[in-house]
């Protein structure tokens, strides 16, 4: 059976994909009924735009498979807590649940500040679990900003 390990995997492997783009490496698997809806990378520089982050386009590209802006049910993998924008996203396709792997103490909008999947008087409350195979999730963004910072 897969579990929040074995989709966190995945995410992981997407955002190393991202970092090996010179991308931020984050990733997101979104997942409904047990299987793989969508899954994205970070592609704000590839994109050029602000908004091209892991979770937003994994949202895009569930919505456009369901043909639906509701992602009732489904259940969101990704590698770093979500920040605001992400967050307000994911509350707002009402995504089930969502797990993550770092936490972003600066802009962390799930635990680490801002704890917007749970604010009252949104249309939707999502449930969140932090922590998911942290230290890999951890150590693979601080080695991308280590040999950003040597360049």
């Amino acid at each position: 059976m897969k579990d929040k390990f074995y989709y966190m995997k995945m995410a992981l492997d997407l955002a190393r994909k991202a970092g090996e783009l010179g991308e931020v490496p984050i990733g997101a698997v979104i997942v409904k009924d047990g299987e793989v809806l969508s899954s994205a990378f970070n592609m704000r520089n590839q994109k050029g735009m602000a908004t091209a982050h892991a979770e937003i386009l994994a949202i895009e590209d569930a919505c456009k498979k369901l043909g639906d802006w509701r992602l009732d049910g489904a259940e969101m993998y990704v590698s770093l807590e979500p920040c605001p924008m992400c967050a307000g996203a994911i509350v707002n396709a009402r995504i089930k649940k969502v797990y993550f792997g770092a936490f972003e103490k600066k802009s962390g909008a799930v635990f680490s500040n801002f704890r917007l999947l749970f604010k009252g008087g949104l249309n939707h409350v999502t449930d969140a679990e932090g922590g998911i195979l942290e230290k890999e999730c951890s150590d693979l963004l601080k080695e991308f900003f280590l040999d950003k910072r040597k360049v």
